[in-house]
């Protein structure tokens, strides 16, 4: 069991039946009145974020979530199947707990599944990931200006802006927390 006054960002929790990770959290002592517990929370089975407030003598139990490093296979009517290449076991997820993150699988590429229990919640990304670019626009000449990007997608079918010098073929560097250029791979 976890005290309310405990709690760190990156907790996980089991609060009503569902998982929680704990994204922000603030103690508030008000002048009148007993303290309390501000937090916001994401809850790992819908993705959905919720702010909540706890009294301060409110005790959580911990959820013990597990990662587990696998292989990204391939993608089959919605099915996302992965294996862990240690034991050779393969999982399946279907595309509402991929969600947004099947723009940044690439086959064979390795990536976390975050499991409680036999529950599979859904993946890790690595913080960087090279992708090929597939087509992108010329760059337009005296279109210099300061930042100046153009369009371009990968092989996943992801629009990535990227600086005019890229070309079609080149591997670039995006960033899987915001989906943004890095660099040239």
């Amino acid at each position: 069991m976890v005290d309310v006054n405990d709690i760190k960002n990156g907790m996980t929790l089991l609060i009503d039946g569902n998982i929680f990770q704990v994204v922000e959290f603030l103690h508030v002592k008000p002048g009148k009145g007993s303290a309390f517990m501000k937090t916001k929370l994401q809850n790992l089975r819908t993705g959905a974020t919720l702010e909540r407030t706890f009294n301060t003598n409110i005790k959580f139990e911990e959820a013990r979530i597990e990662k587990i490093r696998v292989q990204y296979l391939y993608e089959d009517n919605g099915t996302y199947n992965f294996m862990d290449t240690s034991t050779y076991d393969q999982f399946e997820l279907s595309a509402e707990q991929v969600g947004d993150k099947k723009n940044y699988l690439i086959e064979n590429m390795e990536v976390e599944i975050t499991r409680y229990g036999n529950e599979l919640l859904g993946i890790a990304l690595p913080e960087k990931i090279v992708f090929t670019v597939v087509t992108c626009e010329p760059a337009t000449k005296g279109n210099t200006s300061t930042n100046a990007t153009k369009d371009a997608y990968t092989e996943t079918g992801m629009l990535v802006k990227v600086p005019l010098f890229i070309e079609e073929g080149e591997k670039i560097i995006v960033t899987s927390a915001d989906g943004k250029y890095y660099s040239r791979a």
